[in-house]
Order: structure tokens, then sequence, then C-alpha cells
């Protein structure tokens, strides 16, 4: 959901085909996964491929990650259920890679294994006070409204002043969603619980807190668009914030997003000395980083240093501190990916060190079959758009490893057996489709198109159904 480039689109590349043909192995079924099996039917046809995801269904970041109603969504869960479609695979949801089979157990068994797990943890912030209750991540926030089946029931909008720290698009999904109304989720597909959570919020004020300038800021225009239209919120920018320096002209002129995006937050400044006559607002700041969490037992304020610019698009800490009144603080600063045994890990940057989408080890040898792609790979930034090429680039360097002299790994039918051992019945496609039917269903009866089920249990019920009756 950032707003970075991904890799460079590569010339099309000559099918190859193997024989006997490969078999693969996906850890993860969001964008980058489902991209990864995409492209090896393109590039590699007759690959038997197997997608593994251990929640109960696919399509990750594309269903949990993106706000209730973006008009994006369905169209990309179109993209992804096509290209899954077009693919020679299989799907075993519900299964957990490094719980109920082992990243080793999937190496022995397949010619190559992708790792393609995204970044679901929040990255964090390293100031006195984050752990008081009511200081929040992004990410447990976003799955709570998206209905993630590993989120709370419930959540607290009772704080009236919120600070969010960020300056992403997750930044400002989360102040929509801290001022919603109830009635314009309406038509999304978000559980009834999640609408009453949104209808009993006192949240009246958001403060938004962004390290660097506007010209860095990394929310996209729509975006930033969206925020401002609102309805009953006023979105207060200081003008002193937006007045153009050397770095704030050139990046301007360099980028035309970064122009829209300047543009946009210069007529929130513009419209600052009218009267403002909602109850609800947004300040945004720049030029603030976070100092330190106040309060006894619980949140109670925000203090917050302002930085100074030097025109290059850098900052420095000016030690003039300010403390905001607030009740809630909620992070929204990055995103990391989570370690998986058997897969070389970089902590201080959350993902998995590699050369072109092939994991390397310590001495940055590759790894022989083991690869990754999406954030794990890159990081959490690009937008959705971006797992499409970069999964290609990780395919390609895979065939390149693998050629036809490979040593062929026979065993990937015994893992059926494995799973049996341990009590797991996966989700297959079309227990998927059982669950996207229901979800349909539940949603017509409410006059809406979709109503996500929420339960892990109800999920892997209907998933199951027929697999279950078989045994």
């Amino acid at each position: 959901m950032i707003n970075a480039r991904g890799p460079a689109v590569s010339p099309p590349a000559a099918p190859r085909f193997f024989s006997p043909p490969l078999s693969v192995a996906i850890v993860g079924a969001g964008p980058a996964g489902i991209h990864a099996a995409g492209a090896l039917a393109e590039l590699a046809p007759g690959t038997k491929t197997d997608v593994f995801e251990r929640l109960p269904t696919p399509y990750g970041l594309v269903r949990y990650g993106l706000a209730p109603g973006h008009p994006e969504s369905e169209k990309f869960a179109h993209s992804l259920h096509t290209t899954l479609v077009a693919s020679e695979f299989r799907l075993f949801c519900n299964v957990e890679i490094g719980k109920d089979l082992s990243v080793d157990d999937l190496r022995s068994s397949y010619d190559a294994v992708i790792i393609a797990t995204g970044a679901p943890r929040d990255a964090p912030l390293d100031i006195p006070g984050v752990e008081l209750p009511g200081s929040f991540g992004g990410a447990e926030f976003v799955g709570w409204y998206n209905d993630h089946p590993d989120s709370s029931p419930q959540w607290p909008l009772n704080a009236e002043s919120v600070a969010v720290i960020g300056g992403g698009n997750v930044a400002l999904d989360v102040t929509r969603m801290l001022l919603a109304e109830a009635q314009s989720l309406q038509a999304t597909d978000v559980s009834d619980q999640v609408r009453e959570g949104i209808a009993g919020s006192r949240v009246r004020e958001v403060h938004i807190f962004v390290r660097r300038g506007p010209a860095d800021a990394r929310f996209s225009p729509n975006e930033l668009r969206a925020l401002g239209e609102l309805p009953g919120v006023d979105v207060v920018v200081d003008s002193v914030d937006v007045v153009p320096d050397r770095h704030v002209e050139r990046m301007t002129k360099q980028l035309a997003h970064t122009r829209l995006t300047v543009e946009t937050l210069r007529g929130f400044a513009d419209a600052a000395s009218a009267d403002r006559t909602s109850r609800r607002r947004v300040h945004l700041h720049f030029y603030r980083q976070p100092a330190q969490i106040l309060g006894s037992g619980k949140v109670e304020a925000l203090r917050v240093e302002r930085t100074d610019p030097d025109g290059y698009g850098h900052v420095t800490a000016s030690g003039i501190c300010t403390d905001y009144p607030v009740q809630a603080v909620y992070r929204a600063i990055g995103f990391l990916g989570t370690p998986l045994a058997g897969v070389p890990f970089d902590h201080g940057r959350g993902n998995v060190a590699h050369q072109g989408g092939a994991a390397v080890d310590e001495s940055g040898s590759p790894i022989a079959g083991l690869f990754v792609t999406g954030w794990m790979k890159r990081g959490a930034a690009g937008l959705i758009g971006a797992a499409r090429p970069d999964a290609r680039q990780t395919v390609e360097t895979m065939l390149r490893q693998l050629d036809s002299a490979y040593e062929r790994r026979a065993g990937h039918g015994r893992l059926a057996e494995v799973l049996r051992a341990g009590r797991v019945v996966p989700v297959d496609w079309d227990g998927w489709l059982r669950i996207d039917a229901a979800e349909r269903a539940l949603g017509v009866k409410h006059g809406r198109d979709r109503i996500k089920i929420k339960e892990r249990d109800e999920l892997v019920r209907i998933g199951t159904e027929s697999a279950v009756h078989a045994e």
C-alpha cells in the first residue's frame, strides 16, 4: 500500500518446458504467492504448483489489508481469482508452514520453494511508554476492521482524541476508519460486529504525525483526497508545514504524484481560515516525530518533537517538544515479515536476504531451491500491483537455477499423509469457493454484495465440509 516502485519489468521470456515437470511449493496465498503461481504457469507450463496458506482463505492483503469499501478491492480479488484459475495449482489453505509442515518438509518434497508470506507485523516504535494500554499497532486495528480471523472480537474506540504516527497510506486508512460513520459501511463487506463497534466510537479528533515533510510523505494522492471527503470531518494542515523549500520544489517538479500530494495538502491549508463547523477533525502535522507516550496506567498524552528540514529531504531533531493530550496512539510506521524456521531472516530489515529472489545464506551464497517474493523479499513497500513483476523476477531467477540437470524431488505426494497424521484438514480451491458462496449469500440476506465470515472455525467448517464427510 505504500507508494513505491517495484522491480523493473523484464522483456518477455520464452516458456521453458521441463521433463518431468517441475514441482514447486509456494508459501502464502496473497498477491505475491498467487502472482508467482501465475508466472510459473506462463514461464514453465506444466509445473506442478502447490500453494500453502495458514489462513482458511486466500488473497491475503487484498482480503484483510485494504480499507472496507476500497474501490479497487473487488478488482484486485477478481484479478487474483483469474490468475489462479489460469494456473495449474493445488490450494492448501488452513495449513501453517512451520507448524503443520516445516520448510524442510517442503524442500525435501519439491524442486523449489517460494516464500511469499508478506509482512504482517507492525514495525516497532522504540520510545518510552509504547507498552501502555491504549498504544496500538496499525496492523492490529486493520485486522479488526477487516474481520481477520486472528483479530480481537471487540475494539476499544472510547478515546476522543487519538494520535496516528506514520506518513503512509496505512496511517490514512486507520484515520478514516477511526472517524468513519457506521452507515458508510452499510454497503461494504464488514461484519455487523465491526459496524456496531464503529457506531459506538467516541473518536472526535485525530492527529497524524509525520517525521518529514509533505514531499516525502508516502500518501497516495487518491487516498489523501479521500480523507478530505469524509462527511462531517475537517482536515487541518498548518500552512507553515507546506511552505515550499528547495527539496519540495525539486520533488514536485520530478514526480507527478508528489506534486498532486503537495497540492492537496496546500488545499487543506488554504481552507484553514474558513469557518470550521464540523464536530470532528483531522490534524496533519509534518516535521514531527514521537518522543514519548505519557500516562499512568494508560495513554494520556503523546510527546512530539519538532524536526528541522535541511532542504534536501533530511531532517534533524530540534529538541523542541510539545505534549498532545490523547487517549490512544496508533503506530503505522511500517511492517515486517515473520521469521520462518528453515529460512534465513534479516531481523534488522524484517525480510529474507536474496539475490533477484533467490534466498541467500549469511555468506551471500544462494540456497539451492529456496526463493522469496513479495514483501518478504523487498520489504513492505510497493503497491499491490508491484507483486506481479516482482513475482515474475523471482520465477525467472528460479528457472535459471533449475536447469534440466537439476536433481528432481518426487515426494510431494507424501505431504497429504503428514497432514492427516497431524489431523489437519486443508481448505482446497473448492472449499474456498464454498466460503465465497456462503459470504455472498449472507450479503444478499442483508442487501449487500458480501459479508465476511470472521470466525476461523466457521470458515474451516464450510471450507472442509465435503472433505470431512468423505472421511
